[in-house]
């Protein structure tokens, strides 16, 4: 798991952590009636179970381009995929958590919508707080060992020192001091193998690496990047501020 995906699971669960508080303040659901460590303790399995089945969904749709360019749709397909299983450990953890044994199926229908509901609040925090943040890859510190990604390049290009990387389509097109070439592979792959070059992602369909970073003008609200050999790479407002404040420009 790379830093970037490690900060975000650590985050996710820090809110996962938060909202079990609340729900036990509030003895949410008709948990009111159980001593507050008993159900604090419940609220912790049940939310910090939701986070991780949460950031794996999100990693699995985050593939999807489509879908990613959609916020709203994006937060319904998430709910969706992470509600239907988070339903049947939630039947089956409240019952054995509390009464040492299952409940009948037909409660699993008085249980839908109360984790429908706590499910797509969480999911939308994880939206949101995932399309501001860019993912950010850092410079390694073992010179002998080149990023995973540089054994993709073609052989005349693996000595070169790499730009961009810029999605085009089902491909990738790499720029680099010695030129470009196209490489089939997806830009989200490419994310997690590029860990060991200082860069970020500036755009959902570009990486930039750090230092190629020449000068940055604005136009229409939007920030372009200027790097080395006249390649122009553009910021999303999404990615504006984070970008900012980490110095890019």
């Amino acid at each position: 798991m790379t830093n970037e995906r490690q900060r975000h699971l650590v985050r996710s669960l820090s809110l996962a952590g938060g909202a079990a508080l609340v729900l036990t303040m509030t003895g949410a659901f008709d948990t009111d009636t159980e001593p507050f460590h008993h159900r604090l303790i419940y609220w912790l399995i049940i939310m910090g179970t939701a986070s991780v089945w949460g950031q794996l969904c999100q990693r699995l749709l985050a593939r999807s381009i489509e879908i990613t360019r959609r916020p709203w749709l994006h937060m319904v397909a998430l709910t969706a995929i992470v509600a239907a299983p988070m339903c049947l450990f939630v039947w089956a953890a409240t019952g054995l958590f509390f009464d040492g044994e299952l409940y009948p199926v037909a409660t699993l229908a008085r249980l839908a919508m109360p984790v429908v509901t706590v499910t797509a609040a969480m999911c939308s925090l994880i939206v949101l707080l995932g399309q501001a943040t860019p993912i950010q890859t850092h410079a390694s510190t073992d010179a002998e060992k080149p990023p995973k990604f540089i054994e993709r390049l073609p052989p005349r290009l693996r000595r070169a020192r790499l730009i961009a990387v810029q999605a085009e389509d089902h491909y990738l097109r790499v720029h680099t001091d010695h030129g470009s070439d196209l490489i089939l592979m997806r830009l989200s792959d490419a994310l997690e193998e590029l860990e060991g070059l200082e860069g970020a992602q500036t755009h959902r369909s570009w990486w930039v690496a750090k230092d190629a970073v020449q000068d940055a003008s604005r136009g229409d609200g939007r920030a372009t990047l200027t790097l080395d050999g006249d390649v122009s790479a553009p910021v999303s407002r999404r990615y504006a501020k984070a970008l900012r404040e980490a110095g890019w420009y």
